[in-house]
């Protein structure tokens, strides 16, 4: 009797588990898809944030530097729309390439301990972000505070996979110990 009600403990304690990870799944994968969608309408993000941050502006004054480069990417945004319209159409990969790995995480979504793989596979993209953001950020003038924004991401992004991937063998232990592996079959 004491081993049901033990093993009744754990079925609650990894639905639990499982609930977590799930919750926090969601929330990634939401998260990711929407950063992505914002690849969209750039010309309308941009024209928000010159209206907000430009130069002029109170919080363009405010943080120095600010103003001056969001009015520059404006700029750039604004001639390559009417010159070079088709450099819009690698902005458009990118948030195609967001909502394709927002999808990916649909699998853990799904079964967490079997496709742990994928909880790893995006805290390594994560940390890729870093060299990713200094070498090409350097390489393409992206001001040092601006390269730190975007190595936020990988940063605010590794946390709830940190923990999904804690979580997730947390689940595996807790399943094991409700259904132990036979062993007469080794």
């Amino acid at each position: 009797m004491e081993q049901h009600k033990t093993s009744g403990s754990n079925a609650s304690s990894s639905q639990k588990t499982l609930l977590k990870i799930r919750l926090t799944l969601l929330f990634f994968i939401v998260a990711l898809a929407l950063s992505g969608l914002t690849a969209f309408p750039l010309r309308w993000e941009l024209e928000l944030l010159t209206t907000w941050f430009g130069e002029g502006t109170t919080l363009g004054t405010l943080i120095p530097g600010l103003g001056r480069w969001v009015e520059r990417v404006h700029e750039g945004l604004e001639f390559n729309a009417k010159h070079y319209p088709f450099m819009s159409y690698g902005t458009d990969w990118l948030a195609f390439a967001h909502i394709v790995i927002a999808i990916a995480f649909w699998g853990p979504f799904r079964d967490p301990v079997r496709n742990i793989w994928v909880i790893e596979f995006g805290m390594i993209c994560c940390i890729l972000v870093f060299p990713l953001a200094f070498i090409c950020g350097s390489v393409r003038q992206i001001p040092l505070g601006w390269q730190l924004i975007d190595c936020s991401f990988g940063f605010l992004g590794i946390i709830p996979l940190i923990l999904i991937h804690r979580w997730t063998r947390n689940l595996e232990r807790e399943k094991q110990k409700e259904f132990p592996p036979d062993l007469e079959q080794t």
